[in-house]
């Protein structure tokens, strides 16, 4: 490992005692703060399993410490495995607390393991490591390679049905779990578990704010992250305000449901904004684009063109006997029913000086409702 090298190991050994909780104690701390319990247990496990190598996987030579070892490098993995099954609720449920039921009783199995009592089955454990009978000169033990590889394969299977940067963060500590236990040294073990408690904390602070900035229904930005793109314009630009006609009237006959299939469908169509524009999920059924460096007339066309592509693309409406899974053969449906969608738009521009860009957007907001109070179904600019 290159962790063993001298000079390596110099350089890092003074970092070494403050590394493990600085990620751990910022990791636990964020994710009490954004009410995430997965992240929390897996770094929970980490930094117990660090501690743990830390202090015995150098020992080498009692067959009891070493059983330690082996008894954290088939339990993490699986422990880790099941814990990337889980999601939030379910960990809340009966589910839920069986895991933490089953969690909290490893450290005992660990410490008895290492009783005089035991000493056969810390032998049995350690079968087959490098130096004892079975597969010498390996790093892990067959049940431990069997135990890593069983992990990894479902958590593989997890991140394909639910590929998420915490799924993903799962992956990465089990790889990092799997280097620490091969490693055979406290410092690389401490290196390697810190590691990749790391990069569980950085795809929490990246889910969250994701969650924070990212409106997950139209998968536009939101509401955050256009106050936060506001406060970066200056000079020439223009914001347009776009809201779908008659929303309020579609919801109560088709349902919420159709309702957010109609917000998906318009903002798959926003991301196609040309000209520099970018949008984002104001709200409810309201939209806003920005237009960098541009004019309120540079802008028409392009808002013009999206207008007219949500009003050609019209909303289909799904039956409510539609399967949730689709068939293997196709199924004759009846006649679906094609409904007509259109949106408004109010559009205003700054005046090229220091001008605040929400009064621009209160601009736009008036421009918006007197495209509505014309007849809906079009852009109307600010002026």
């Amino acid at each position: 490992m290159s962790l063993q090298v001298d000079a390596l190991r110099g350089a890092l050994e003074p970092l070494v005692p403050v590394y493990p909780w600085i990620v751990f104690g910022a990791g636990v701390l964020l994710g009490w703060r954004f009410h995430r319990l997965q992240p929390i247990l897996a770094l929970v496990l980490l930094l117990a399993a660090e501690r743990t190598l830390a202090t015995f996987a150098d020992a080498g030579a009692a067959p009891a410490d070493r059983a330690v070892t082996a008894a954290v490098a088939l339990l993490l993995p699986l422990d880790l495995a099941v814990l990337a099954w889980h999601s939030e609720r379910s960990l809340r449920a009966g589910a839920g607390r069986l895991t933490l039921a089953l969690l909290l009783i490893q450290p005992l199995a660990v410490v008895l393991v290492r009783q005089p009592e035991l000493e056969s089955l810390a032998r049995a454990l350690d079968a087959g490591r490098a130096g004892g009978p079975g597969l010498r000169g390996a790093a892990l033990t067959q049940p431990e390679l069997l135990a890593f590889g069983a992990a990894l394969a479902l958590a593989s299977a997890r991140f394909a049905l639910r590929q998420t940067l915490i799924q993903s963060g799962f992956l990465w500590a089990l790889l990092a779990a799997f280097l620490a236990v091969g490693a055979g040294t406290g410092l690389a073990a401490t290196v390697y578990l810190t590691t990749g408690g790391l990069v569980l904390v950085l795809a929490l602070v990246e889910t969250s704010h994701h969650m924070a900035y990212d409106d997950e229904l139209t998968g536009l930005p939101g509401r955050r992250a256009f106050e936060d793109a506001l406060l970066r314009l200056g000079g020439q630009f223009a914001i347009a305000m776009l809201d779908i006609d008659h929303f309020k009237r579609f919801n109560d006959e088709h349902g919420h449901d159709a309702g957010d299939q109609l917000l998906r469908m318009v903002g798959a169509t926003l991301t196609r904004t040309e000209g520099g524009g970018r949008a984002f999920r104001y709200g409810g059924e309201e939209f806003a684009i920005l237009f960098p460096g541009r004019s309120a007339v540079d802008a028409l066309p392009h808002l013009e063109a999206l207008r007219r592509a949500i009003e050609a693309t019209g909303f289909t409406l799904r039956g409510r006997d539609r399967p949730t899974q689709k068939p293997k053969r196709p199924v004759a449906a009846g006649p679906r029913r094609k409904l007509s969608v259109t949106v408004s738009i109010g559009v205003a521009e700054s005046d090229g000086g220091e001008a605040d860009p929400r009064e621009v957007v209160k601009a736009a907001d008036r421009a918006l409702y007197r495209a509505k109070g014309a007849g809906r179904n079009r852009v109307v600019c600010a002026g």
